[in-house]
Parts: structure tokens; C-alpha cells; sequence
């Protein structure tokens, strides 16, 4: 009995050492094993970093009773991310693991890790432990890739929201004037007419004027009228002998003052002053007589018309019609609004003189975004203007305060494609990213088009966002940024116009996927005196790192 049990225990023995043979031979043979990864460099997309590897295990490497166990782990500056294992199984193991024949066979596999800071240093190791009944041997770390490149998440991701325009006016057009009146089918100027209040003003205009340093006259005129009465030739004969008579009147009137260039011009029948008088007038009827001159634009058939309506007829005749026997002089004024300097002076010593259009000016005049905030609130409170409301969302924004930003923007009443881009550029700023889609989708404006390219680069849509960054106006960084993620490199290098720390760095990096040795260094070099963020990245940046 005791030799029958030494036998049976020899057997089990041999048994196992020729199992454990074979099973050790994995180990051994591990470096036949072919793996590769696509891509080589990890790329961070949208914050994930995804991969395939290709596991191809040679002809009689895997043992029937096996079972392999692959981890996929992710060493970086900082810590590992180690993913669940992959599980193996050969042909005899009755587990439900993928099985592998011994005979060869190729096993592809999906990796996938979620990005943390200090990745942009890593690589991509598969750790794996042979097991067989209770027993096991680890195999030999395999590196498959190195990673992981962060270039996208250079984007300038603040969006773009620009302040709504002011209309205010540095220079100011102006006119004063002054007219006398002539009496029926006449062109002869009455004394009375060179002395009346209208013409005593326009004088006095010329000489306030003078004395205003804020004035410039740049001209005046002599324009001289018909009443729409009398027939076409009539009146235009009358008009052209009124303006000879007016220009003597006006310089009889002007005489020894400042008038610089006179035009002067004969309008004939006047019907565009008709049409203002009568609208202005309180005429019965009034409503037909403009809908006569809508509907008729042939003077001989608008006066028949309106000589037809013999009440409103004679109503004109006395009311409107003396109106436009006339000659008008007109001084044409440019006034010199607040200058910049003026505007930022009143902002501190008067600001109460200054209009809403002054007080957005001066607003967008001040550097510092805090202070620019509280100018707008001001324009806001005391104007009501809905500009500024705007716009204080917009100073808020760019000092950093994305919910003071927020609470300005919801305060607008004006619901218009800006305000959504605004509010989409909030929900970017807050990682809210398929919200922000939302609202530059239903915005609609160029700035929302923008940053739906913004968008689209944190998301990993590299061709679509160089297609909508493409016209992007002052922001040549993002649009080149975009082109060299859409491996458009030609595009990227052509857009780039700016000559500062950051472009240069692009342009390094446009090098070193061209394989340009010496422009890689000549960029970087100027990277390097600018820009110390920027070259501590370099140093470690997976771009350059066959140029190090």
C-alpha cells in the first residue's frame, strides 16, 4: 500500500514538473511575443486617452492550461492609472476568458484612460502574470507606447464676446439756419425779410460759432424754393431767379462774418417741404392729401389732384403754401465732441455732464475691467441702457468673475443672438460644454460660429473646428491651433501672423511634425526668452521629444 502511494505521488510529481515546464516556458519566451499600439504617441482627446494594441502571441507560446492576466498601466509624473486587466485563457481552461490558441493567434484590445494632470510625461506599460492551478510567475513589463500629447488644450478657451458699439458722435454734424420768404410768383426780396427773427438768429449762430473753439464751419449754402403751385416750369424759372436774389440777401446779411465756401442751389417746387408741413399740419384731410403724393410722383398730377379738393385747397393756400416761397441759408457745423482724454478726466472730476453715448465711450475707454464693470452699471442706473448691462457682463467675463458675468448677462432684456453667445461662452467657461453648443447653435452670429470652433477642439472635432475658426478675426492663435490638430499644417503656418511666445510656439511645433530640425529650435529658442511658462512646457512636451 505505502509503495502503491509513492508511485502515485512520483506520477503527480512528474506530472507537474512537466506542467509547470511548459507553463514557465511563457515566461521564457515572453520577449517573442509581438505587441504594438496605435498611435505610439497617446493623444489626449477631449480629456480621455484612447488606444488600440495589437497583442500577436507566437505558435506554441501559450500554454493550453494557462491563464494570462494583461494590465494596461498608464506611468505618468505623479502616479499610474491602471486599468482592469485583460484576461486570457488557453484552449483547455473552461473559464470564460477570450481564449488563445496555442497553435498562434492575434488579440487586439481597446485601452482607454481618463487624462490627469502630469500625462503629458508618461508611457504606456502592459504588466501580466502567468497563472496555472495555484501558481503563478509575472512576465516581463512590456512598454507599447509613450505619451501623452496635450496639444489642444493650448486653445484659448475664454471665447469670444465682444461689448456692444456706443454711437457716440466725436465729431458731430450740426446746421444752423436762417430763411426769408417771398411773396406769390415773386423773386424780389422785401426789407422786412433781411431783418426778421429768423434771419437775426442765424447771424447770431455765425458768430457763436466763430467764438466756440468745439465749431468748425465747413461751408454754407443758399437754397432757394417754389411752392408746389403754378406748373413745373413756372416754379423752376421762379426758384433759379430766387436763388440769384437770395445769394445778394445772404450776403447783405453776412456781410464782415466768417461763411467760408457758399453753394448755392435751385430746388424748384418743394414738394418734400410740402409733404413735411402738412404732415405736421393740422389740416382736415391731411391723411388724403400725403396718400395723393404716395400715390403719385408726376408733380402736374399731384397739384391737379390736390387743386380737385377745393376746401383743402384753399386750406394750403393759406397755411402751406406761403411756407415754401423761400430762399434757406444754411452754416454746416462739425462740433468736437469729448476727446478720449476729456472722457477719462470727466469720468473722475464731472461724470454727471456726460450722456449715455459719452458714458459707454468713456466706459470702454478704462483699462481696468473692474472699474469698467462699474461705469456700465452706472450708464445702467441712470440711463437704463441695456447696452451697458451688456456690456458690464462682458468687462466681468474678462476680469475672470464668470458668475458676477453670469448675473450681469441674465439681467439683459435685450434676448438677441449675442446675449446667447454670451451665455454659451458662461456654460464653456463652466465645463458645461454640451449647453454651451446649445446656445451658440441657437445664437447664430459669427462670435458664436467661433466658439463653437472653441467647442468643438475640447471635443475633439479637429476638421470641423478649423473649418469654423477659419475667418476668425484678431485671434490667429486659436485658428493655426485648429489647423495643426486637423493635421492641416500648411494652413496653420500661413495663418499664423502674431510674433509672440505662443505663436512661436506653434510654429515649433508645425516644424517638428514636418521634421524640421532647425526650425524647431529656432522657435523654441524664442520661446525660451519670452516666455518661461511656456518653455518649461517645451521641456516636456511629447511634440518635441526626438529634438531634445
Amino acid at each position: 500500500m505505502k509503495k502503491g502511494m509513492k508511485l502515485l505521488a512520483a506520477v503527480i510529481m512528474g506530472i507537474s514538473a512537466v506542467a509547470c515546464s511548459s507553463y514557465e516556458k511563457m515566461v521564457k519566451m515572453a520577449e517573442n511575443v509581438r505587441v504594438t499600439c496605435d498611435p505610439e504617441i497617446l493623444e489626449v482627446v477631449a480629456d480621455n486617452i484612447d488606444a488600440d494594441i495589437t497583442v500577436t502571441y507566437p505558435a506554441d507560446y501559450f500554454h493550453p492550461k494557462a491563464i494570462l492576466e494583461v494590465t494596461p498601466v498608464l506611468v505618468y509624473n505623479g502616479g499610474e492609472a491602471i486599468m482592469k486587466p485583460f484576461v486570457y485563457q488557453g484552449e483547455k481552461v473552461k473559464d470564460n476568458y477570450k481564449t488563445v490558441s496555442s497553435n498562434g493567434q492575434t488579440v487586439r484590445e481597446h485601452i482607454h484612460f481618463d487624462y490627469v494632470e502630469g500625462m503629458e510625461q508618461a508611457q504606456l506599460e502592459l504588466r501580466a502574470v502567468a497563472r496555472y492551478k495555484t501558481r503563478y510567475a509575472v512576465l516581463p513589463t512590456r512598454k507599447v507606447a509613450d505619451g501623452c500629447n496635450t496639444t489642444y488644450k493650448m486653445i484659448d478657451a475664454s471665447g469670444y464676446v465682444s461689448y456692444k458699439a456706443d454711437n457716440y458722435q466725436e465729431v458731430i454734424k450740426q446746421t444752423e439756419e436762417g430763411q426769408i420768404l417771398y411773396s406769390i410768383n415773386s423773386a424780389d426780396v422785401a426789407n422786412k425779410e433781411l431783418k426778421n427773427q429768423s434771419i437775426k438768429d442765424f447771424q447770431a449762430a455765425l458768430d457763436e460759432i466763430k467764438a466756440n473753439e468745439r465749431k468748425i464751419l465747413t461751408g454754407t449754402e443758399v437754397v432757394a424754393y417754389a411752392s408746389p403751385d403754378g406748373g413745373k416750369t413756372l416754379n423752376d424759372k421762379l426758384s433759379g431767379n430766387r436763388a440769384k436774389s437770395g445769394e445778394k440777401a445772404f450776403n447783405q446779411v453776412t456781410k464782415g462774418k466768417e461763411v467760408g465756401e457758399t453753394e448755392v442751389r435751385s430746388i424748384g417746387q418743394d414738394w418734400e417741404g410740402f409733404q413735411e408741413l402738412v404732415s405736421k399740419s393740422n389740416i382736415e384731410d391731411k391723411d388724403l392729401i400725403l396718400r395723393v403724393l404716395s400715390m403719385y410722383s408726376d408733380p402736374a398730377v399731384r397739384e391737379s389732384e390736390i387743386k380737385n379738393m377745393s376746401e383743402v385747397y384753399t386750406s394750403l393756400k393759406s397755411t402751406v403754401l406761403p411756407e415754401l416761397r423761400r430762399a434757406r441759408f444754411i452754416a454746416n457745423v462739425e462740433y468736437q465732441n469729448y476727446t478720449s482724454e476729456e472722457l477719462l478726466k470727466l469720468v473722475d472730476d464731472n461724470i454727471d455732464v456726460l450722456d449715455e453715448e459719452a458714458l459707454l465711450r468713456a466706459a470702454s475707454l478704462v483699462r481696468d475691467n473692474d472699474k469698467k464693470a462699474d461705469l456700465y452699471q452706472k450708464a445702467a442706473d441712470k440711463f437704463g441702457s441695456d447696452r451697458a448691462r451688456f456690456n458690464k457682463g462682458v468687462a466681468l467675463l474678462a476680469a475672470g468673475k464668470v458668475a458676477a458675468a453670469e448675473t450681469a448677462f441674465n439681467q439683459v432684456q435685450t434676448k438677441d443672438g449675442e446675449l446667447e453667445n454670451a451665455l454659451g461662452v458662461i456654460a464653456l467657461q463652466k465645463g458645461d460644454y454640451q449647453e454651451a453648443a446649445r446656445r451658440f447653435a441657437k445664437a447664430g452670429t459669427d462670435e458664436a460660429k467661433w466658439n463653437m470652433g472653441l467647442y468643438d477642439v475640447l471635443s475633439g472635432n479637429y476638421e470641423k473646428a478649423a473649418q469654423e475658426l477659419a475667418d476668425t478675426k484678431g485671434c490667429c492663435f486659436n485658428r493655426s491651433l485648429a489647423y495643426i490638430l486637423a493635421d492641416r499644417l500648411n494652413d496653420a503656418e500661413k495663418s499664423l501672423t502674431c510674433q509672440d511666445a505662443r505663436a512661436n510656439y506653434l510654429r515649433a511645433i508645425i516644424a517638428a511634425r514636418k521634421g524640421d530640425a532647425t526650425d524647431v529650435q529656432t522657435n523654441l529658442a524664442k520661446v525660451r526668452s519670452a516666455d518661461a511658462e511656456l518653455a518649461a512646457r517645451a521641456e516636456k512636451d511629447i511634440e518635441f521629444a526626438q529634438y531634445r
